[in-house]
């Protein structure tokens, strides 16, 4: 049993696949059934709150099939989908007689015990083999690798459809704009164990605003990573857009985003610059949190050929970097990154929490409105903050312009933004 490497996009080819193999097998209609239901379950994508197809439910079409399963899935990324792997065997009482790691390439020999033909006397059908095979006792026994925890199999997730994306798309090298962040850390940690810390680059891009932690904290991850770093302030190009613009805009008031904005699309002429000299693909590093409430700039920090964490909720950012840590045995991602507030330092003393929800309250209600499907009033039902859900729900429909700019992302939820949630950009529907 081998799980293939995705090279191309399956499903296309799914409907035509089973329904010539039922054709070429002369199988009659429940066995039709059988392998038109596995076909329609093949795990196209990597969802975070499911472990595969599990054991139970291959052990649900072992009996209604009469026969042992032998379930391939393919292992690799394609754009924003993650193929898992996890191969797994059934005999005919529904055991697990092998099941390949997830998340790479495997290769196992099973022997499969099946029933004696009804007529002992009636000669077997003949395999032929295309090569030349090693002996069984060779090859070892079978082996039945174990599940992952959830933040190991979305972390592996997010490592494998990056890996994917850059090679499958001919990049050699990516690049990074490190603020000192959690959201620019963690895309940066995911970068090197994708690729190795020789290919990933770091570029800090301090401004006026920016604070001497958050510099620091930058140096110190690309330290940590084994990356190399350069740094390139934006300020003289933040004030020679400013001294531009003053004759034609004023002076900035309280409360514009048009000099926030810009220093964000400075960065992204930078990042650019670098990715067109160098050939390097650029990672943006918006979280799900922000792009789902489009706390971002476009042609800023949307800039870039793949979001890598387009899909992963902030509260879940710092989840998966304190189990990184854990697993590397040291603080990768500094302690500082995870303790202070988040901020996107585009003016003095700015927090997130300025113009959004604590993450605690904006996440839950975000997964249950995109994710969930819940509408407002049912969100409220539950008890949730009427005024506060009413003013997530806007943000998210109005964002809608605004993800459909932004590069893919890989996906590990049950729905992510533009292929699972794509609504029209013009419309006058206020939820209910």
């Amino acid at each position: 049993m081998a799980q293939p490497v995705s090279e191309t996009r399956p499903r296309f080819f799914m409907e035509s696949a089973y329904d010539l193999l039922c054709a070429r097998l002369s199988l009659s209609h429940r066995e039709s059934q059988i392998v038109r239901h596995l076909f329609g379950n093949h795990k196209e994508s990597h969802i975070a709150d499911e472990l595969g197809m599990s054991a139970h439910t291959l052990r649900t079409h072992v009996e209604r099939g009469g026969c042992p399963i032998v379930y391939v899935n393919l292992v690799g990324g394609q754009d924003e989908l993650v193929f898992d792997g996890g191969s797994v065997v059934l005999d005919g009482d529904g055991r697990v007689l092998a099941r390949c790691e997830r998340f790479e390439p495997a290769f196992q020999v099973v022997d499969v015990p099946v029933a004696l033909p009804a007529d002992p006397s009636a000669p077997l059908p003949v395999v032929h083999l295309t090569g030349e095979v090693g002996s069984r006792s060779a090859l070892g026994a079978p082996e039945v690798a174990g599940e992952l925890g959830r933040n190991e199999e979305v972390w592996s997730a997010l490592v494998l459809g990056l890996r994917d994306y850059v090679t499958k798309n001919g990049f050699d090298e990516v690049v990074i704009g490190l603020s000192g962040g959690v959201d620019s850390s963690i895309v940066a940690a995911i970068a090197v164990d994708a690729l190795g810390p020789g290919r990933v680059h770091g570029v800090l891009m301090p401004s006026r605003y920016s604070s001497e932690h958050s510099v620091a904290d930058a140096v110190r991850l690309a330290e940590n990573l084994g990356i190399e770093h350069r740094t390139i302030p934006i300020e003289p190009a933040h004030a020679a857009m400013l001294e531009m613009l003053t004759p034609v805009l004023g002076e900035p008031e309280a409360g514009d985003l048009t000099e926030e904005n810009l220093q964000s699309r400075l960065r992204g002429v930078v990042l650019m610059a670098l990715s067109n000299r160098f050939g390097w693909l650029v990672l943006t590093t918006g979280n799900k949190s922000e792009t789902a409430v489009g706390y971002s700039t476009l042609y800023g920090d949307t800039a870039g050929g793949l979001a890598v964490i387009k899909d992963v909720p902030k509260l879940l950012v710092y989840e998966l970097c304190r189990w990184r840590n854990e697993r590397a045995g040291t603080d990768l991602i500094p302690e500082q990154v995870l303790t202070k507030a988040p901020s996107a330092e585009l003016r003095p003393d700015q927090r997130d929490q300025d113009s959004l929800p604590p993450y605690e309250e904006l996440d839950p209600i975000i997964e249950a409105y995109v994710d969930g499907d819940m509408t407002v009033r049912e969100l409220v039902a539950v008890g949730h903050d009427e005024d506060l859900v009413r003013r997530i729900a806007r943000l998210v429909d109005l964002a809608e312009y605004k993800r459909r700019q932004a590069p893919p992302g890989i996906r590990i939820s049950e729905k992510a933004f533009g292929r699972d949630r794509r609504l029209p950009i013009t419309n006058r529907y206020r939820g209910i």
